[in-house]
């Protein structure tokens, strides 16, 4: 008997209209343009209004999915939301999602990894479709990280932006979908990374909102470091174990939190820039977005059978890679 996978059969980005370019940081700041661009490749990135969530953002990028596959919400059996800024504490933003888009047979949780969250999320997502559970399975990530993010801290501020995207994934007995993964996680890694208040351990208070507790806080080297290493090696690995060669790979999508990291990693795997899915001078680092944000603008370009690698590193720390062999012609333009 044929063994199941799961293929990506839709993909689509949604990003707010509002833009936060580096010359509006400028006068936030003590930043500048050139400062930001050299070290992060970052020129813009988008954000979402108040009063707005991660699910508005999700419903836009779900809806545009489920037009261009020609189905209907209530031909969802599950929602996986990858996020750190769900709506609220509880309910999970997937409930949140399915009731806004109309999902009525769908059920669905978030998963928070931070910027590995979609990785996570998509193998979660392709397990269900290779039991032969579900039929048809929604992976989101998104994050409103403009929330969580202090705009007089220059140091994170000038790295984050809002959006989200989605896949739609469905079972194929062909060769393709979602072939391979490897994911990790080393919760020291939390030291360098986190938000402070807002938990179980420091819920909000006067007191941690007077000290600021509930904005992202970045320890930069370690974090640096640890990201070029973590996902280089864990690229190379996920070639390796599949036996592909530089050449057998079409397309990495890395995560878009800093150009030099997106460099460091595309060298390990013998990759020319060609060949590499850069949208962070865009976007800026949407956290669980960046991955399907970057799926969705290439998809005019992906082929069937064309072989990619999608690479991510996070808080916690999380980090992990995915083999998937594209099913479907993308669009022409």
């Amino acid at each position: 008997m044929p063994q199941m996978h799961a293929a990506i059969t839709a993909v689509e980005g949604y990003v707010p209209d509002k833009v936060l370019t580096n010359a509006d940081l400028e006068k936030m700041v003590d930043t500048t343009d050139e400062w930001i661009r050299s070290r992060t490749g970052i020129e813009t990135r988008h954000i979402l209004e108040d009063g707005k969530g991660t699910s508005d953002m999700a419903v836009k990028a779900v809806n545009g999915l489920l037009k261009k596959r020609g189905i209907e919400a209530d031909e969802i059996d599950l929602l996986i939301c990858a996020t750190v800024t769900p709506d609220m504490v509880f309910p999970a933003t997937a409930n949140v999602i399915c009731d806004k888009l109309g999902a009525r047979n769908a059920w669905g949780f978030d998963l928070g990894a931070a910027c590995s969250g979609f990785i996570y999320a998509l193998t979660v997502g392709a397990q269900f479709i290779e039991s032969g559970k579900h039929k048809k399975v929604v992976v989101v990530g998104g994050d409103k990280m403009s929330s969580i993010i202090d705009y007089t801290d220059r140091s994170t501020c000038v790295i984050f932006g809002d959006g989200a995207g989605a896949v739609l994934l469905e079972p194929t007995e062909e060769d393709e979908g979602v072939l391979d993964s490897v994911l990790h996680s080393d919760g020291s890694g939390r030291e360098f990374l986190h938000m402070k208040a807002g938990g179980s351990v420091r819920p909000a208070s006067e007191e941690t909102v007077r000290n600021r507790e509930h904005y992202v806080f970045q320890d930069g080297q370690p974090v640096f470091k640890a990201a070029v290493v973590n996902m280089a090696d864990v690229s190379a690995h996920i070639m390796e174990r599949n036996n592909l060669e530089a050449e057998d790979i079409q397309w990495l999508v890395p995560h878009q939190a800093n150009l030099r990291i997106i460099d460091a990693t595309a060298r390990r795997m013998g990759l020319t820039n060609e060949r590499v899915m850069i949208n962070i001078q865009r976007y800026g680092n949407t956290t669980s977005g960046t991955i399907p944000l970057c799926l969705a603008d290439w998809e005019p370009q992906l082929r069937k059978g064309d072989n990619i690698i999608l690479s991510a590193f996070g808080g916690g720390f999380t980090w992990g890679a995915i083999f998937l062999k594209w099913a479907y012609d993308g669009p022409s333009n």
